[in-house]
């Protein structure tokens, strides 16, 4: 993949142009089609850095920048067109595609239709909801009081559903992430009841799910349970420079999956997004 490709020849061919090695960098089998790492974040890098590794790995990226309310404490939180375009000006005419990752359920206000549809995908989370007074917590953080884990699982699953059911997203990241005192009981956790309450809000709403190289989540019965359900997948990294672009889990969980092109997600032409289907 060319560094000097036109954006708009990028786009026209990524679909079937790009070819890809047998083997991962880390023995990682390769599927024959294109593969896309669509969760890649710009922190303490540059695009040019991070194109390199594009480059050298062989993966094409999805850059996502955190978008939202002020509200939303990040160190980059796009929050009105102005900074959207600045932010989609920077990336105009590199071999990328362009994302968000969606803050909340306020997010979409902050922004126009028009300028949304210009994004090339929008992901978000579950990691972020609303806690005991009802304010946005973040999950990952110290101090969490989990309680009843099978009270809070409930309320987590159903925490997914309204993400994907209220908001206009191409893919539901980090999907089936839990907070660090519940990893020990994922599997007793994530029920088949449970797994089915998010699958079938992805299938209903068009919405892609990530399979995490990050946190190697979902495990592969949630992801067989999600591939019989009609789920289309995305591949994540999660990855600040230079952890972008490593997808052994991904590939592994896909081929283990036997995955086809149709069942990966990659960015819809214009007109098919899901902010040009979903918002008003």
């Amino acid at each position: 993949m060319s560094l000097s490709f036109t954006r708009r020849a990028f786009l026209a061919r990524s679909g079937a142009a790009l070819a890809f090695a047998a083997t991962s960098a880390h023995g990682a089998p390769q599927p024959s089609f294109p593969i896309a790492d669509l969760h890649v974040h710009l922190d303490n890098s540059t695009i040019d850095d991070v194109l390199r590794l594009s480059t050298e790995r062989k993966v094409t990226f999805g850059i996502v920048e955190h978008a939202g309310t002020k509200e939303n404490k990040y160190p980059v939180i796009l929050s009105n067109d102005d900074e959207l375009k600045a932010y989609l000006a920077m990336l105009e005419g590199k071999p990328v595609y362009r994302g968000v990752q969606a803050e909340w359920k306020d997010w979409s206000s902050c922004f126009s239709k028009e300028v949304l549809a210009q994004l090339d995908f929008v992901l978000s989370d579950a990691m972020t909801w609303p806690g005991p007074d009802g304010a946005r917590q973040k999950l990952w953080e110290p101090g969490l009081e989990i309680g009843d884990p099978q009270v809070f699982m409930d309320k987590y699953v159903d925490w997914h559903v309204e993400v994907m059911e209220t908001q206009p997203l191409d893919i539901f990241a980090n999907t089936s992430w839990l907070p660090e005192q519940l990893l020990a009981d994922y599997d007793a956790l994530w029920t088949e009841a449970r797994v089915a309450k998010v699958v079938d809000a992805a299938v209903k709403n068009g919405v892609a799910l990530e399979i995490s190289s990050a946190y190697q989540l979902p495990k592969l019965p949630f992801l067989r349970q999600a591939k019989a359900a009609g789920v289309r997948f995305s591949y994540g990294s999660n990855g600040r420079y230079p952890k972008m672009g490593l997808l052994d889990y991904s590939v592994q969980a896909a081929a283990e999956l036997g995955l086809s092109q149709e069942e990966i997600f990659l960015p819809a032409p214009d007109g098919k997004k899901a902010v040009q289907r979903r918002m008003k």
